[in-house]
Formats: C-alpha cells, sequence, structure tokens
C-alpha cells in the first residue's frame, strides 16, 4: 500500500564524493539503486545507492554536463552538456553510443519518453529536439519558445510533450506530427522561469517555477486546475506518485512540500534535508527521495 506523506520522516543520508567541481543534476534508476551524476567538471559519474560507491567516471563531453537522464528500462543513460552534445551511454559498461548533435547552444535538459525509444533534449538555443535512441538520429525540432528550455516531460501515453521555458510559459505539443509547428498550446500564467515540468501517470500535467509557485494543469482542456503556493523559493523539482493522488515539489528554500492533487492543499513539508534539492521522486513502493548539490542524497520514508 502506498505510504501516506503524512508519515515521512528522515530516514538516510549519504554522500557521493568524487567531483572536482557543482554537481549540475542528479539521476536514479527507476528501482533507485544506480545514481547517475553531471558536473562541471565535465564527467558523467555512475555510483552505487546502496555501498555509496562509485562504478564508474565517464570522459567525453568538453563542456559542464548540465543534465543527465537514464532511460526507464534501465538500458540507456543520456547525457547533456554545455558542448551542445547530447551522448548515450550503454547502462551495462558505461559505452558511448551515440553522439547527438543538432544544438547550437549549451543542451540544460534531458529526458526520456516512458518506453524509452526515445529522448528530447531542451537547450538555450530556445529549441526542444526529439531523438531516436536507438538509432541516435534526430527525429523533430520544437520551435517557438522565446528563451532557454529548461525542463521536458514525456505524457505516459506518449501522446504529449511539455517543455517548460524561461519565457514564462508551458508549451504542450504533439509528438505524432511530422513538424515541430504543431504545438497544441500555450500554457500562460507563471511569472518567472519555468524550471521543472511533469506529467502524472493519468495525464495531469505540473510546472514549477521561479515565482515560487506550482501549477497543476488539465492537457486535455488546457486548464489551469490549483494554483499552489507556500514555497518561499524557486521550484526546482517536481515529482508525481505512481497513484498520481500526490505532488512532491523541491525548491531551494531548503524544503520538499507534497501535495493533495485533488484538492490543492499541502499536506506535508519537509524542511531542513539538503542545501538546494535538485531532484525528487517517488519510489514504487512510496517512499520519497530527494538529492541536492555537490553529490548529496537523502532518502525519505
Amino acid at each position: 500500500m502506498f505510504r501516506g506523506p503524512r508519515d515521512y520522516c528522515k530516514l538516510d543520508l549519504k554522500e557521493f564524493g568524487g567531483h572536482k567541481d557543482e554537481v549540475n543534476s542528479v539521476a536514479f534508476s527507476p528501482d533507485f539503486q544506480i545514481m547517475i551524476t553531471g558536473c562541471d567538471d565535465e564527467r558523467v559519474r555512475v555510483f552505487n545507492t546502496s555501498t555509496g560507491k562509485q562504478v564508474c567516471k565517464l570522459k567525453g563531453h568538453t563542456g559542464a554536463v548540465k543534465s543527465v537522464c537514464i532511460s526507464p528500462n534501465s538500458k540507456t543513460f543520456a547525457s547533456g552538456s554545455y558542448d551542445k552534445t547530447v551522448r548515450i551511454w550503454r547502462m551495462s559498461d558505461g559505452e558511448l553510443l551515440h553522439v547527438l548533435q543538432g544544438h547550437t547552444k549549451s543542451v540544460e535538459i534531458v529526458v526520456y519518453s516512458s518506453d524509452s525509444s526515445k529522448l528530447c533534449s531542451g537547450s538555450w538555443d530556445r529549441t526542444a529536439i526529439l531523438w531516436d535512441v536507438q538509432k541516435g538520429f534526430l527525429l523533430k525540432v520544437f520551435q517557438g519558445h522565446d528563451n532557454l528550455v529548461q525542463s521536458v516531460a514525456f505524457s505516459s501515453n506518449g501522446f504529449y510533450l511539455a517543455t517548460g521555458s524561461w519565457d514564462f510559459t508551458v508549451r504542450l505539443w504533439t509528438i505524432g506530427g511530422t513538424e515541430g509547428k504543431d504545438s497544441v498550446a500555450v500554457l500562460k500564467g507563471h511569472s518567472g522561469n519555468v524550471h521543472a515540468v511533469a506529467f502524472s501517470k493519468d495525464g495531469m500535467l505540473a510546472s514549477g517555477s521561479w515565482d515560487r509557485t506550482v501549477k497543476l494543469w488539465n492537457p486535455r482542456s488546457k486548464k489551469l486546475i490549483h494554483t499552489l503556493v507556500g514555497h518561499e523559493g524557486w521550484v526546482q523539482a517536481l515529482s508525481f506518485s505512481n497513484d498520481g493522488i500526490y505532488l512532491a515539489s523541491a525548491s531551494d528554500d531548503d524544503t520538499i512540500r507534497v501535495w493533495d492533487v485533488v484538492t490543492g492543499s499541502c499536506i506535508k513539508v519537509l524542511e531542513g534535508q539538503t542545501d538546494t534539492v535538485q531532484h525528487c521522486a517517488f519510489t514504487p513502493g512510496g517512499a520519497l527521495v530527494a538529492s541536492g548539490a555537490a553529490g548529496i542524497t537523502l532518502a525519505l520514508t
């Protein structure tokens, strides 16, 4: 049974060292046994979360690694860099499979589709690019944002792609079309950079912004459902629980808030966990895992 957020408490705190500069991104495998980090030192590192030991260190990028992500099937992982490229690596041995070139400025975010067949990257060049993971081909360029594309999320049914930008908007795109201009909608309402977007398994969309709010949207009607207010700092990360009932939001106000999606009320505030939470995610069993700067990871249950 899914745990209730009111029962969460600090369970374990581990620090993963090795990087020589600021850690920009953290990603966990679906079973949370593997953690991958990307850093300003141009390296990607793979850790075993149980032992805390580094599995491997990967070289190849010639600029800061801004984002990392692991495929849902755990067969590959990806990294996006200031060097304008996306790299796809094999999970089993860290072998480089593809170097994806197409962006003209720094790549800030990389995200896999739920079936692991596609990858989307967002960039300072104001575009998002859809890639074929197996072949390493560029499938589509999504254009329309007026500033950096900071966040990307696929809907679980693979129909929608959401992009959040420093132009204060969220855009919804259809993935099945042949042109990047077939935007479904431009969702407006934030008064700051949109730093995080996430879909629930039943299709609800959430966006988190530097305006310190989280917004819940219905992608089908393109309507705003709730504006979640309470954070005192920029919202950095979002995650829906597997049953779609709860939403976790992480902020640089040093808190994680858990929200009831139906009512829009905050039902738990987790304070003083890390200096800056960069990632939060619900485990299949209902625990909440959060990670912060400098490779520090915190498990909550």
